[in-house]
């Protein structure tokens, strides 16, 4: 069986508030954005997270795409990249380099195909995740929750599997750091409540962790 899926990025402004979203169907998509990001940015990332998500799968991917730069950087142009250290003709590094040289390590040992379709051409599944990740970054420019869908769903299932993406690699490294001794506290929650906590975060823009150990602050304090 093969996974078919589309994945597309929206920036209000390049940059700007950006978003990206995968869509398989109505009940398997999944979005994110950031605050401040590319068009670019947000085409890689949604084909990454597609990666991560479905990787447990065991199943070839097909992939539609509106963007040639994503599809021919992955397809042609990476090898060269690579070889040269992920560096220009000019000695530069090339735009991106964090998110290639993760989506080259989650192409390792995967089937996936690609396919370019023409932006907003009444494509359906491209359509769905043009309008998934235009939300995304709607979201991020309004300050409100981020519509991030249910992510990936296998077919005949109704639950979800998350997978750690990308993104949320590189929030991590962006995590503060306090200024007094802390202590790390770890718990398990429902999805539903761990995807409320990171969009109240993000719309506040602070790190999930910080946000979170605000309100168990303020819980103690008012106990």
């Amino acid at each position: 069986m093969t996974i078919i899926a589309a994945a597309d990025g929206s920036a209000l402004g390049n940059p700007g508030p950006a978003g990206w979203a995968w869509y398989v169907d109505d009940d398997c998509w999944h979005a994110g954005g950031w605050k401040e990001s590319t068009n670019n940015r947000g085409e890689l990332m949604a084909v990454l997270d597609l990666l991560n998500s479905t990787a447990d799968a065991g199943e070839d991917l097909k992939v539609f795409c509106d963007s040639k730069y994503v599809i021919n950087a992955l397809t042609k142009w990476m090898p060269g990249w690579k070889r040269k250290g992920w560096k220009k003709a000019d000695g530069k590094d090339v735009l991106n380099k964090d998110l290639l040289e993760q989506l080259d390590s989650a192409l390792k040992g995967r089937e996936v195909e690609f396919e370019w379709v023409k932006g907003h051409s009444n494509h359906a599944m491209n359509e769905a995740a043009d309008v998934r990740a235009r939300a995304a970054a709607t979201a991020y420019q309004k300050n409100s929750t981020v519509p991030s869908g249910p992510g990936y769903v296998p077919a005949g299932t109704s639950e979800s599997v998350t997978a750690p993406s990308a993104e949320d690699d590189l929030v991590a490294e962006e995590a503060p750091v306090a200024d007094e001794a802390t202590t790390l506290v770890s718990c398990r929650v429902p999805t539903h409540i761990a995807d409320e906590l990171v969009s109240r975060a993000q719309a506040q823009g602070i790190h999930p962790q910080e946000f979170l150990a605000d309100i168990i602050g303020r819980s103690l304090e008012n106990e």
